[in-house]
Formats: C-alpha cells, sequence, structure tokens
C-alpha cells in the first residue's frame, strides 16, 4: 500500500453541467493522466452509447468529448493509501475540493460512478457541499454483474439531466 495524491486536475469548464466522479484513478489512469484510463472500463463506450457519438481513443479526444457534452469529471479522493486499483484498499481518503467547479459551472446534477464513490462521497464530500450526488452502477470491468447494454441504459439519466 502507498500513499498517492490525484495526479491530474479535474476537467471542467464555464459550460459544464454535469459532473461524473469516480472514486480515485486506477493504476491505468494514473499512467495515462486522464480519467478511465483501463481498456476494459466502459465508461468512454457508455458515455459514446448515451450521447449518440463516438468513442473517443486519445486523451485530446476523450478531454474534447466531455467538454462538447458539457461534463465535468473529477474523483472524490484527492488523495489516499491504496493498493493498485482496489478500490476496496482505499484507507486514509483525503477528499478533493469540488467548491472550484462548483464555483465555476452551473452543475445541475452531480453523478458517482459506482458504489464506492457514492459511500465517499457521503461521507467526505456531501457535509461540504449539500449537494447529493446519484450514484450509478460502475463502469469498471470488476462489475460484471452489469453489462454494457445495462450500463447504457442505467447511465441514460447523465444524457436526460442535460
Amino acid at each position: 500500500m502507498e500513499h498517492i495524491l490525484h495526479p491530474f486536475p479535474p476537467l471542467y469548464d464555464g459550460n459544464s453541467e454535469i459532473l461524473i466522479l469516480g472514486s480515485f484513478p486506477s493504476v491505468k489512469s494514473r499512467e495515462s493522466m486522464f480519467f478511465y484510463g483501463h481498456p476494459q472500463n466502459r465508461f468512454w463506450r457508455v458515455m459514446a452509447a448515451v450521447f449518440g457519438d463516438d468513442v473517443p481513443a486519445a486523451v485530446p479526444e476523450k478531454r474534447d468529448f466531455l467538454t462538447r457534452h458539457h461534463v465535468a469529471a473529477w474523483d472524490v479522493i484527492g488523495a489516499c493509501d491504496i493498493t493498485g486499483s482496489s478500490d476496496a484498499s482505499i484507507r486514509n481518503a483525503v477528499p478533493n475540493d469540488l467548491s472550484p467547479i462548483l464555483a465555476a459551472a452551473d452543475i445541475k446534477m452531480i453523478y458517482v460512478n459506482g458504489k464506492t464513490a457514492a459511500r465517499m462521497y457521503d461521507r467526505y464530500t456531501l457535509p461540504l457541499t449539500g449537494r447529493e450526488a446519484v450514484c450509478l452502477p460502475s463502469t469498471s470491468p470488476a462489475n460484471a454483474a452489469w453489462s454494457l447494454d445495462r450500463l447504457i441504459a442505467a447511465w441514460q439519466r447523465v444524457r436526460n439531466a442535460e
């Protein structure tokens, strides 16, 4: 287990309306320095289906995709002790400060990607923001119980928040 600081900044701009929060970046995301970097994570395929867009491949395409669809992305945790990419191993979590995003953008809805992110949001962030987050099923490959089609159906509410 090692103590890791979140290695990359949030993605948002003044036009962001939806905020999607993960728990903490995986090893692959930390290597790529961007959200949902593991090729088996279904986040990008789900979002492309939800918005009727192409699946972005490289980080610049992913940035453009989120910005074009008014989606801000960040993680609940800004630093923690973690083993590899295991959310279950997270200890000594320090939450990220969402206030710069919430001040700069008119965020209409906050979504969390999976139950771990939801638990962490409710524990660390909700008391600070007073804003509820909607928990969506995790796009992680560890959430094998959810097929890609089921994930897409559940995540449709992101588009409906527009």
